[in-house]
């Protein structure tokens, strides 16, 4: 089936956050993007449960360049404190992805349609999305248009080999893993002339428990609209 797609994404604007630099307050973006952040900007682009977004890769088009500014983020207890938190500054990437259907839910399994979700990922892709696109942060604005991955120059064209270390890579949610419990996942990302190839969420090897978690459960005609409908108002 269709189900592959590839844009830019660019904005002003990022953070990656390191979840070291959560503790004291001071955030500090990793120079890279995540698979969960990229995970995100396609849910913002398409999602329904009946289909799982996976990442591929993603090409670095312009250099690396951080800025620290201040900032008042919200407190428990209400009000505002002061942090500083470095951005990634000037962004833009090509990300190259694909959806498979999510076959722990047998109940969707109707709306398994071949080509219908792919036509309408198009036409919101060509629109920026069905909802707001965010990098790492409600704060960083991004934006997303087609593209065909591999054209135009990148800065990074020319380096051979950048190792970036352990980092987190996403979570593992219920109800895209068939278990009641949420999951941290680690890897170790290499980026070879400008692009970084994601492995698979099953394929970290390096996982932690974060605590149990329970599925919300959808149904065609309750609270999930058909694909077939979806379409037929666009």
């Amino acid at each position: 089936m269709k189900n592959s797609i590839s844009f830019t994404l660019s904005g002003r604007y990022a953070l990656f956050t390191d979840p070291i630099t959560k503790v004291g307050g001071e955030k500090c973006s990793y120079h890279i993007p995540t698979y969960e952040a990229l995970i995100g900007v396609l849910k913002s682009i398409y999602w329904k449960p009946t289909l799982i977004w996976v990442v591929d890769r993603v090409r670095v088009m312009k250099s690396i360049r951080t800025q620290t500014k201040g900032t008042k983020p919200l407190v428990w207890g209400g009000g505002n404190s002061l942090a500083i938190y470095t951005f990634l500054h000037e962004v833009e990437y090509q990300v190259e992805a694909h959806f498979e259907w999510n076959v722990h839910r047998p109940e969707l399994a109707k709306d398994r349609i071949d080509g219908k979700h792919f036509a309408i990922v198009k036409r919101t892709l060509e629109k920026g999305g069905r909802q707001d696109i965010f990098l790492g942060v409600r704060d960083c604005q991004g934006y997303v248009e087609p593209c065909e991955f591999g054209t135009g120059v990148g800065i990074y064209d020319d380096v051979d080999e950048l190792d970036y270390g352990l980092m987190f890579h996403g979570f593992d949610y219920p109800d895209e893993t068939g278990v009641n419990e949420l999951h941290a996942r680690f890897w170790r990302p290499v980026m070879k002339f400008g692009v970084i190839d994601f492995i698979r969420p099953e394929c970290c090897e390096i996982k932690r428990f974060v605590r149990e978690m329970i599925p919300k459960e959808f149904g065609l005609d309750k609270n999930l609209k058909p694909v077939s409908q979806e379409e037929e108002q666009q």
